[in-house]
């Protein structure tokens, strides 16, 4: 399984009206808890992944890459996010994240961070050089 990106429905009319428009995501999974996550430009977070729950990542505001790699001898892949884009990280695929601009997110996953063993596992290999991470 790999990191997958989720494309929002929209229901047209909300748009016609002139008020705005109301986008609508379906995630695979039951939301039982959801974080927001604020990133300065230059900085990630990540170099993890989760043993014990899927995660759905939400840009509200700005752009960055979300970057996978299966293992230290594996190709990085990369998925460039901005405002309205979502994708959705199934268990035990590794992940980070860097901010090209200044980003606002929301996570959402579908276990309680609380009530997992343990909720992330380090990975070095996606550590690149480029700026240090903040956790």
């Amino acid at each position: 399984m790999k990191i997958k990106i989720l494309h929002p429905s929209c229901n047209l009319d909300t748009v016609r009206d002139g008020r705005g428009g109301i986008f609508t995501w379906l995630p695979e999974d039951n939301i039982v808890e959801f974080n927001v996550l604020y990133f300065q430009p230059g900085k990630t977070r990540g170099h993890h992944y989760h043993p014990e729950f899927n995660e759905y990542f939400l840009v509200v505001e700005g752009s960055g890459v979300m970057v996978t790699r299966d293992s230290e001898d594996s190709p990085e892949e990369l998925i460039h996010m901005s405002r309205g884009s979502c994708v959705r990280t199934p268990i035990g695929i590794s992940h980070t994240f860097y901010a090209v601009t200044a980003v606002t997110a929301v996570a959402m996953l579908s276990k309680r961070w609380d009530d997992c063993e343990k909720p992330i596992v380090r990975v070095e290999f996606l550590q690149g050089k480029e700026a240090p991470s903040v956790e």
